[in-house]
């Protein structure tokens, strides 16, 4: 039990799995650890909950909902057991006609149906993208579990000769830049590709610079058996952050949650513990904050840190423009498209508008958005995980589903979410109807974060999934050691980016044994 005047060497501020990881190894490394979350649960947004009143029973994962750029050497050097689930197909792109795509291992279905449904130059353009940003993942995979340098150091030190220039032009441009150098003929394929991967998460569409970047991160999976995809982990997002607490607490480390820390102490600007909102002082030799920046700034108190970086720290602010409609399910919709299972109920299921004039109603889209209005068709990417993860399933054969919807206001001009959020998810619904007529009738309940939910529910603050844009990348981003003394970050505010990565904490656990001069003992 936690006294008043215990002391530690490191007090993690935050569960969530950078901080997680990061206290595994500095468990190991025999510094006594303390872990403080102030929600009655680990795991930040990678949770496994039940939140249906009518199917009490059905799992999901109500934030983060795919494993994918989580570096394997994280796994491997934690040691972490985690069931990962490949979804093949891993997209589908259903329209309301009869034209589709199963994106998955079997080239020549996918080719046929590029073939029939769309083009043959679509086809080469689309081996064109996986071969070249394929090689780009792989020779940058180093440079994630390192610290930051800027884009052109990056791409002199990580990538290839030949692929220098077109790093630096993917990770600094627009993202639709990158996409037209195949020369796609497809608007509809363009579409899918820079809103699932270049807008995913961002305040940003067509024409903003740096998506590029995003792109990039989206496309760094490098886990066992993916094949360049994003994964199902078994028993939902949550057995990701369980796994990691597991860890951390066998080494040694503390959790204590249902605690809030309301401050950051600040001596000679040095960090020398935290105070929690019950008063209590806690001291420690460093602090490890998995808090976002702008949280972490607000512990620590502004008038304690440079206004150089205060100004770097608000010029990251965006407002969060993500809302997920968790949903329960009676029965798997029926696509209008492809009536029949081939595997699509599995993959993310692309619901983009019709592919005449769509680049220019997905611009319009947010164009209202950043207005304060509801777009009327956002662009939806839609999961359903149980028939690939029966384990998620309750007695009564429900199933999970939801939809990612990009972009959505924080603040409703003229109106709040409280009166719109009922009737826009209904118009949510009406869309997916158009692509499997009566899926609408399948919903059994609703579990739905609207950007402000998403702040208030997870911590993240301004409802921001990835706490910084990704659109900010490499040294750009927070530093693992900010300049308070003993006071570092492992948010996904820092490099590489905000996602489920898990190496901010590696490399902040890092940076923090490198300073206090002591080694990782041996796990075996």
């Amino acid at each position: 039990m936690l006294t008043q005047n215990q002391d530690f060497d490191v007090v993690v501020v935050g569960a969530g799995h950078n901080g997680l990881v990061a206290s595994t190894f500095l468990a190991r490394a025999g510094l006594r650890v303390l872990i403080i979350e102030e929600k009655g649960t680990i795991g930040g947004a990678v949770r496994t909950e039940r939140p249906f009143p009518k199917a009490p029973n059905l799992a999901t994962s109500t934030g983060a909902y795919l494993l994918g750029v989580m570096p394997p050497e994280v796994i491997e050097r934690t040691g972490a057991k985690i069931r990962l689930i490949r979804r093949n197909p891993h997209y589908f792109l259903p329209t309301t006609d009869h034209r589709y795509i199963l994106f998955g291992s079997d080239q020549k279905a996918m080719k046929d149906q590029f073939f029939k449904f769309f083009s043959e130059s679509d086809w080469k353009a689309n081996e064109a993208l996986t071969t070249e940003i394929s090689q780009i993942r792989e020779d940058l995979a180093p440079s994630w579990l390192d610290e930051p340098l800027s884009v052109t150091e990056t791409a002199e030190r990580y990538l290839r000769p030949e692929l220098r220039e077109v790093f630096v032009n993917l990770v600094t441009r627009p993202v639709e830049e990158y996409l037209q150098r195949f020369e796609f003929k497809s608007e509809l394929l363009v579409a899918m590709y820079a809103v699932t991967d270049g807008f995913s998460g961002l305040s940003g569409s067509f024409g903003t610079p740096k998506t590029g970047m995003n792109f990039l991160v989206h496309n760094m999976c490098r886990l066992p058996g993916s094949d360049g995809t994003f994964m199902i982990v078994e028993g939902g997002m949550g057995a990701v952050t369980r796994e990691f607490a597991r860890l951390a607490t066998e080494a040694g480390a503390e959790i204590l949650t249902g605690k809030g820390v309301s401050k950051i102490t600040v001596h000679q600007n040095h960090a020398t513990g935290v105070v929690l909102e019950d008063g209590r002082e806690i001291k420690a030799q460093v602090v490890l904050s998995n808090a976002d920046p702008f949280r972490m700034q607000k512990l620590v108190g502004t008038q304690n840190l440079p206004m150089e970086f205060n100004t770097k720290v608000e010029n990251w602010k965006r407002p969060g423009t993500t809302m997920k409609v968790n949903l329960a399910l009676d029965r798997l919709p029926t696509f209008k498209c492809l009536p029949q299972n081939h595997g699509q109920h599995n993959a993310t299921i692309h619901l983009l508008p019709d592919e005449r004039g769509i680049l220019q109603s997905i611009r319009q889209g947010f164009e209202k958005v950043q207005k304060g209005e509801l777009a009327d068709f956002p662009t939806i990417e839609w999961y359903i995980h149980t028939q690939a993860d029966p384990s998620l399933r309750d007695s009564q054969g429900n199933h999970n589903s939801a939809f990612f919807v990009q972009w959505v206001p924080f603040e409703l001009k003229g109106s709040t979410w409280e009166r719109e959020e009922e009737r826009y998810v209904q118009h949510l619904l009406n869309i997916a109807d158009e692509f499997a007529p009566g899926f609408s009738k399948s919903v059994v309940d609703k579990f739905v974060l609207t950007p402000p939910k998403i702040e208030s529910y997870f911590g993240m603050s301004h409802g921001h999934i990835h706490h910084v844009d990704n659109t900010f990348g490499m040294n750009e981003r927070m530093p693992y050691k900010t300049p308070i003394e003993g006071l570092y970050s492992c948010s996904a505010g820092c490099h590489p980016a905000g996602s489920v990565i898990g190496a901010a904490g590696h490399n902040a656990a890092q940076a923090m044994m490198r300073d206090l001069g002591v080694r990782l003992r041996s796990t075996t």
